[in-house]
């Protein structure tokens, strides 16, 4: 049984349906219509596209149905210092040769008195500062045209697209709100709920994906809340559509600002806008108003207040209740990581799928390979606020003086000596992703890998010219971003491009 509806729910559902097809199981989704979903998780990784090939539905279904675009990345604007941005690509850097990765050969030639930047070497970067795209190859010749995409989308949507198709796979659909949850006091398990409507339906294995509350986890089976604001600073978000008045951008705008940040997704439909801030450093209704005035076009709804947490529950799984979503977690979406948390908490249960028997070193296997994955993109979002260099506003300087979890301490160290980059077991964001951020934020290495001295200077300069034209011829096979969407998934229709002033973006 699946208890909540929205994006959690209906992956689970889905997937579940696609992969136990042959299996004598009922799966049911238990949600209410009057509890209003948070809904804001319009933006993904690449691994999303995978899911989509799980349950059998294409990139074009998903973005003509849930007003789709696709994404390069994230540029991160006034983080490092007001008035400079940067770019975190799908994508790779450069290329190895000898065994040497492309950053000390990079780091090598900006130390000899000779500067580019590391963006200058990624296709991905490339296509995304241009506004096109085009499909990557499945067998690209070299590494230098090696990049990956994902799709924004509109959460409401996308939850719709999946409940249908759920229906269509003959999973059980029961509109009622949940009234009371009963445990088995002898063996702690969950064994049926009580709805409104008078109804109690029984279950084997709970499927929490209630949001916040955590009804069946964290309310009925009292499973604690580790909280982490003290090393995720922002607590509050308000979130704001809005029509679109310029280019359909191919990547999610984040974009530093006194108490938080906003994020900025483009959608066929509308843009997707939120703040995402600390109350302590800056009210409600100061908030709102901040973000009202950096719209770029009318705005469509009203503010829609999100209060959290940053944090997990301190076990997933638990007896017969497994929680996914905002039900076993929350990190704000700086790096668009719920949606991905909800795919590798299913990848993860499918492998560990138990009998009635629920042994209980399956859950202690999912709970210490999901537990390891949480702290992982915990530690890469505190190095967006450590490494700010925003002076004299308390939140960032704050942010600056955060004491490091150990493992995030070690990367640093590592990287720092001679540009070691450190891959930990259950690590969401991979070398090319560090290395991002490191170079965004001015991080550098004290000297590089000795054996990228086998290149002389005028070697490297010479394989980095080649490396540049590489990039622009391939950029020149692309096409606008809005052009590809239209080819692409011919049954959405683009809204007419309105033209206005962005100065209020900056």
């Amino acid at each position: 049984m699946i208890v909540g509806g929205g994006t959690a729910g209906w992956m689970a559902a889905t997937l579940l349906a696609r992969r136990l097809d042959r299996q004598s199981v009922t799966i049911t989704v238990v949600e209410s219509s009057d509890i209003r979903t948070v809904g804001v998780g319009e933006a993904t990784v690449p691994g999303i596209r995978d899911f989509f090939r799980e349950i059998g539905v294409t990139e074009q279904e998903v973005i003509a149905a849930a007003q789709g675009t696709v994404k390069l990345g994230i540029e991160f604007v006034d983080w490092k210092r007001e008035g400079e941005r940067f770019f975190h690509p799908f994508g790779l850097y450069g290329m190895r040769s000898r065994g040497v990765a492309f950053h000390h050969y990079w780091r090598k030639l900006n130390a000899s008195g000779h500067p580019t930047p590391l963006s200058d070497f990624c296709l991905a970067t490339a296509l995304a500062e241009r506004n096109l795209f085009m499909r990557p190859t499945d067998s690209p010749v070299h590494d230098l045209l090696f990049f990956d995409w994902a799709v924004h989308f509109d959460a409401g949507l996308f939850a719709k697209f999946l409940a249908k198709k759920a229906d269509e796979w003959g999973v059980e659909h029961i509109d009622a709100t949940i009234t009371d949850v009963l445990v088995d006091q002898a063996t702690g398990y969950i064994s049926s709920v009580d709805t409104q409507c008078g109804k109690t339906i029984a279950g084997d294995l709970f499927i929490d994906c209630s949001g916040f509350r955590s009804l069946l986890l964290g309310d009925s089976l009292g499973v604690p809340y580790e909280d982490w604001t003290n090393l995720l600073p922002c607590d509050r978000a308000v979130a704001m559509p809005c029509e679109r008045a310029g280019p359909l951008t191919p990547y999610t705008r984040s974009t530093a600002l006194a108490a938080g940040w906003q994020w900025q997704i483009p959608l066929q439909h509308r843009v997707g806008n939120g703040y995402v801030y600390a109350s302590r450093h800056i009210s409600d209704d100061e908030a709102v108003a901040t973000l009202k005035g950096r719209l770029e076009g009318e705005a469509l709804a009203e503010p829609n207040m999100i209060r959290f947490r940053t944090g997990r529950r301190t076990a997933f799984w638990q007896g017969n209740c497994v929680a996914l979503g905002l039900a076993a977690g929350f990190m704000e979406p700086l790096e668009s990581t719920s949606i991905t948390l909800i795919q590798t908490g299913l990848e993860k249960l499918l492998a560990l799928l138990p009998d009635r028997g629920f042994d209980p070193a399956l859950a202690n296997e999912y709970n210490r390979t999901t537990g390891l994955e949480y702290a992982r993109i915990r530690d890469f979002l505190i190095l967006h606020y450590f490494a700010n260099g925003r002076q004299g506003q308390p939140m960032w300087d704050r942010c600056r003086g955060t004491a490091l979890p150990e493992e995030l301490a070690r990367k640093l160290t590592l990287f720092k000596a001679r540009g070691h980059l450190v891959r930990y077991e259950w690590e969401s964001f991979q070398d090319p992703s560090w290395l991002s951020m490191y170079a965004g934020f001015g991080i550098d290495a004290a000297a590089h890998d000795p054996l990228a001295d086998h290149f002389s200077l005028s070697d490297l300069e010479a394989a980095f010219e080649r490396m540049k034209g590489s990039i622009r011829d391939a950029v020149a096979l692309a096409e606008p971003h809005e052009t590809f969407l239209k080819s692409f998934a011919p049954a959405s229709a683009l809204p007419a491009f309105r033209s206005m002033s962005l100065a209020a973006n900056g």
